[in-house]
């Protein structure tokens, strides 16, 4: 919306706010202050705002390489003066693009948020508890999420006949029966790494989890999730967790979809032969 920074400094104070989006420029980071600065609650609402969102995958590259990507190399691009996002603010009369930030954050990493819930988009349901919890003063201890804390696996009906699993395959590739777990038959599914809430809407569609829920109370979603996988390989296999993720197409966007912002390794630092650090980022 063309809201200006005026409008929101002069805003009285808020009984609630709901922020959405995740912090990428600077632009995201001042409007979320103000946003913080006026409101008794804030709900992070939505995937990027509660882990960073698919967004997050572009921590995967330095903000060099995707400024010099989408305003220089793309074929689509008509930019001959090289103008590229560089201030937020007016500077002598002349509006410039928001200075994009070296990393894509979630909210919390710039503001203390109240209350989580996550999902793309949030489940309806959790939404209206939560509006209800509000205005009836019973919502639960702050920095808890609106959902349940279990397991997308725990609302999902389909059968799970603990069969082990040898590789990993795309979802073309299988004749999918509609009603056994997508992980014994060979199809990754992150619902056993994901926080429920979302009554398993995508699985009775015949459609595997990929994380949109986030995390349970634990560090790392897509850790969690490799340990999962590795509870299935058969006992008596000599094949190993990394080794099954090679039937993966893209192991980091597959398991850290909309939480890599979130994750143990939310950037990459490239190390060179020397052994210096690079341009701020981690493998």
């Amino acid at each position: 919306m063309d809201t200006k920074y005026t409008d929101l400094e002069s805003l009285p104070e808020l009984d609630a706010t709901l922020v959405s989006g995740s912090i990428r420029n600077e632009e995201n980071e001042h409007v979320t202050k103000i946003l913080r600065q006026k409101s008794k609650l804030v709900l992070a609402f939505g995937s990027c705002a509660c882990e960073g969102g698919t967004i997050g995958l572009g921590n995967l590259s330095s903000k060099e390489e995707i400024l010099r990507t989408v305003y220089d190399e793309v074929p689509a691009t008509n930019n001959p003066d090289g103008t590229k996002p560089s201030r937020t603010f007016e500077t002598e009369g002349i509006l410039t693009l928001p200075a994009m930030n070296e990393l894509n954050l979630p909210i919390n990493r710039v503001i203390k948020v109240d209350y989580y819930l996550s999902g793309c988009p949030p489940p309806v349901d959790l939404i209206e508890e939560f509006f209800h919890k509000f205005i009836d003063g019973k919502l639960p201890e702050a920095g808890s999420c609106i959902a349940p804390n279990e397991s997308v696996c725990d609302q999902c009906e389909r059968e799970r006949i603990s069969k082990p699993i040898k590789s990993l395959d795309r979802t073309y590739k299988v004749n999918l029966a509609p009603d056994i777990c997508f992980l014994e038959q060979g199809i990754l599914c992150v619902g056993p790494a994901t926080r429920a809430g979302c009554k398993a809407k995508c699985m009775q569609a015949n459609v595997p989890c990929a994380g949109c829920g986030g995390r349970l109370k634990v560090l790392d979603q897509g850790a969690r999730m490799i340990g999962a996988l590795g509870a299935l390989l058969p006992m008596e296999h000599d094949q190993n967790t990394m080794e099954l993720l090679e039937g993966l197409k893209d192991p980091v966007g597959s398991l850290y979809k909309y939480c890599l912002s979130d994750s143990l390794i939310e950037k990459r630092v490239r190390i060179d032969s020397k052994g210096k650090r690079g341009n701020a980022r981690r493998t």
